[in-house]
């Protein structure tokens, strides 16, 4: 066959078929182009229904590389994607699925047997000081071409001398038609008719249908406002693979909701995650016949105008509303505080009726819960796909779902909405950037605990010629962070600075090994003099991020010389967690590099439990970002583990500076951090805290314990009291906390009030105190076992003042 005979088949195929076909044109770029344009006039494309991810020309619409998420969203008959200059495997995965049934994926490499040894922009993002591209290897790559050789309904063309590889052909057997069957509503829905006749499988119908169950009256309610089962708590779980219309039917129930009059709170990782959300709602508003109100286009706020005898007043319809997910949490927070505070004089701080939670994959367990303050909120979920890792959302955070007051409603999308199911190029998507990696099953390792599991490096060539080791790992990795994508597997099997250690445990049933346990270690540091002095002076340096924050932020030029590893991800199996695996593979890799390196450090998004299992496990905190990631909505805590003097000398200054400036930095930008992570946090600092009171200040902070004296006559000394009690606990070292004279109300009372200056009315009620003034009554209790403990012969002399 020719490159027009097997182009012409495969478009003629995937139509017949409503499935996808790929095309690759391996060779020189030039001649790689050239045959893409002969290869599209062959399969009659309509050029304006393709677009081209490259730099070329195909006489379509193009869009670079970096800009690939443009597609999301989209439908096209036809997308090309050109592999020489740039290989992005995100780009990748965000494009191919915006080829519709019927249509092509074409694909411009190099050859691919050479394809592995070149470098493209991408990689040089990979090389990280002090290494360089030529370190890169083509791990990724040799991979990815494998499976294109491997997987029916691709097509291989060699474009520079027009021999056909493969041609791609899967020659299925006959399909029944279904087209004269459209699905059917479901029976005594309530939201209106329009938005059932918008979905466009039955899948999508039964999913809309589910999320009827947030209307603010209750799915059963009556037309006068009476509740029915809705106005409990419920929150709706949608998961579906990509490309199942997941987002499309939270926008159609999110239009019948505003149609109703409902205030929905839309948020995602990014805008574009849910752009589709608020396509499909404004298209119902107006299907509906509602006046409408869009701040732009694509909108992000929907507003309908009140009719049939409302005041026409903006406010008094309808909306659905987009906000980032920090902003979205901290806006239900605003809200339930909003009456007390008087803050809620703009529609800012309205309590939205419904939350819609799209891509809740790739948002952070701690984020998620927030959102269960809603009375009324629905999680959607990518199961396999770049956006997120929806096993991990089943595994992270669907206990404490399942644990909260709401009622749980699932819900899944399993039936392809632009291709028919069993479609080749979504198995072949998902095996080569490995969107459906999962951890092995819990048989397999259900009996590992630290003794029965088996320390192992995991190189990457040792990843490539083991599919199932590579898939495990990954798998694991995926469920370790709220945020994987495609170009972390590239970065794992190819990035000079990556490595993997495990736990694996031998399994009787399958006599191999399987992964229990596994962490991702980047190299960092030993910088030279020219990088060092780029980072102080503001400039920014991949892939060495305790050193680029100690030096670029607390301005630190030296912390770039030792040499450490960072643990960029650890991550136990479900099945097999708070058995020490975890704590086995941490001191496996501090015994191995112990000798190499200068430090261990680990960089992450701070939550109680994490602070205490990392200080069990020998890191000590060194700084606190003072700004919340936009995804995770935590702050981020930096620790190090040191490994030589070196180490230690940079742990330990930066321990005492932190230690030193925590106080003012929990007043003002870290003011309104958790409580018990600033609990937690100060527990793993190893610095000590000068008590530099004078005579007057141990006579303030000992009257208000014992007598009449008032904490906000002096505030000062107090916090240096509660910072000694938290960071320097006078020798009592890791049993602190369980031995600590303090409740762990009275400690939350030292860090809201003392700490970080909040009112007294908001620390009462926060609190649970009757009153501010029983309040202030506490806070002196709680000091008195600190003057005990830390005062000097002053302030005992006020103290027996008071008891005599």
């Amino acid at each position: 066959m020719t490159l027009a005979e097997v182009a012409a088949a495969l478009r003629e195929e995937a139509r017949a078929t409503d499935e996808r076909r790929l095309l690759v044109l391996a060779g020189d770029r030039d001649a790689c182009y050239e045959a893409a344009d002969r290869a599209l006039d062959a399969a009659d494309v309509d050029r304006s229904s393709t677009t081209l991810v490259g730099t070329g020309s195909l006489g379509c619409e193009r869009v670079g590389p970096k800009r690939a998420d443009r597609l999301l969203g989209t439908t096209r008959d036809c997308v090309a994607f050109d592999a020489h200059a740039d290989f992005r495997p995100n780009a990748v995965g965000r494009v191919v699925g915006a080829v519709d049934g019927g249509g092509l994926f074409v694909l411009l490499t190099p050859p691919l047997d050479e394809w592995p040894d070149r470098r493209t922009d991408f990689d040089r993002t990979l090389a990280v000081p002090p290494a360089d591209v030529d370190d890169v290897t083509g791990r990724f790559r040799r991979r990815f071409a494998a499976t294109l050789r491997a997987h029916r309904g691709v097509a291989i063309v060699d474009a520079d001398t027009g021999r056909v590889e493969r041609d791609g052909l899967t020659h299925p057997a006959p399909r029944l038609s279904t087209a004269d069957e459209p699905p059917a509503p479901p029976a005594d829905p309530t939201f209106p008719p329009a938005a059932y006749e918008a979905c466009l499988t039955a899948d999508q119908m039964a999913v809309v249908n589910e999320l009827e169950a947030l209307r603010p009256t209750g799915g059963d309610g009556g037309n006068d406002g009476t509740p029915g089962p809705g106005a409990d708590p419920t929150a709706v779980v949608v998961e579906a693979d990509r490309g199942r219309g997941k987002s499309s039917a939270a926008g159609i129930a999110a239009g019948a909701l505003a149609a109703e009059g409902a205030d929905v709170l839309v948020t995602a990782p990014e805008y574009r995650s849910a752009r589709e959300v608020f396509v499909r709602a404004a298209a119902l508003l107006e299907a509906l016949g509602r006046e409408v109100e869009t701040d732009h286009e694509p909108p992000r706020d929907v507003r309908v105008r009140a009719t049939d005898g409302g005041t026409g007043d903006r406010d008094d319809g309808g909306r659905v509303r987009f906000e980032p997910p920090t902003e979205a949490a901290d806006l239900l927070d605003d809200s339930a505080g909003a009456d007390a505070t008087g803050a809620g004089t703009t529609d800012r701080f309205d309590a939205p009726d419904v939350v819609i939670v799209d891509e809740a994959a790739a948002l952070s367990v701690r984020l998620l819960e927030r959102f269960l303050a809603a009375p009324r909120v629905a999680f959607a979920t990518t199961v396999h796909g770049y956006e997120g890792a929806g096993r991990g959302f089943s595994v992270r955070f669907r206990d404490r779902l399942d644990e909260s007051d709401h009622t749980v409603v699932e819900a899944r999308l399993d039936e392809p909405i632009r291709y028919a199911a069993g479609d080749p190029v979504e198995a072949w998507a998902f095996r080569a950037l490995l969107l459906d990696a999962r951890p092995p099953v819990d048989e397999v390792v259900r009996d590992a605990d630290p003794e029965s599991v088996t320390y192992r490096r995991l190189p990457p060539d040792d990843l490539l010629a083991d599919e199932t080791l590579l898939r495990e790992a990954f798998g694991l990795l995926v469920l370790a962070h709220y945020r994987t994508e495609p170009d972390d597997l590239a970065r794992l099997l190819d990035a000079p600075n990556l490595s993997v250690r495990a736990l694996v445990r031998e399994s009787a049933a399958t006599g191999r090994d399987h992964v229990a346990a596994v962490a991702l270690l980047a190299r960092e540091g030993d910088l030279p003099a020219g990088v060092r002095e780029h980072m102080y002076e503001g400039g920014r340096v991949r892939g060495n991020m305790l050193p680029d924050v100690l030096t670029s932020q607390l301005r630190d030029e030296r912390a770039g010389i030792p040499v450490g590893m960072r643990v960029v991800r650890i991550a136990t199996h479900h099945a097999v967690r708070s058995r020490g695996l975890g704590s086995r593979l941490l001191g496996e890799i501090r015994a191995e590099f112990a000798d190499d390196l200068d430090w261990l450090g680990v960089g992450y998004g701070a939550t109680p439990d994490l602070l205490r299992f990392w200080r069990a496990n020998g890191y000590r905190t060194v700084q606190l970002s003072t700004t919340r990631n936009d995804t995770s909505g935590e702050y981020s805590a930096l620790m190090l583990d040191p490994l030589s003097p070196a180490g230690r000398d940079l742990r330990d200054r930066h321990a005492e500076w932190f230690a030193s400036r925590i106080g003012s930095m929990l007043a003002d930008p870290l003011r309104d951090a958790d409580p018990d992570v600033v609990r937690a946090l100060l527990r793993s600092v190893d610095a000590p805290v000068a008590l530099d009171l004078s005579d007057w200040d141990w006579r303030t902070v000992a009257a208000s314990a014992y007598g009449p004296g008032l904490y906000d006559a002096a505030p000062r000394p107090f916090r240096r009291v509660a910072l000694k009690h938290f960071v320097d606990p006078d020798g009592e070292g890791e049993e602190h906390e369980a031995g600590s004279p303090l409740s762990a109300r009275e400690e939350r009372l030292l860090v809201r009030k003392v700490l970080q200056g909040h009112p007294w009315p908001r620390v009462a009620d926060e609190l649970g105190f009757h009153s501010a003034g029983q309040c202030m009554r506490a806070l002196g209790d709680a000091y008195e076992p600190l003057v005990d403990r830390y005062g000097t012969e002053t302030a005992m002399a006020e103290k027996r003042r008071y008891e005599d």
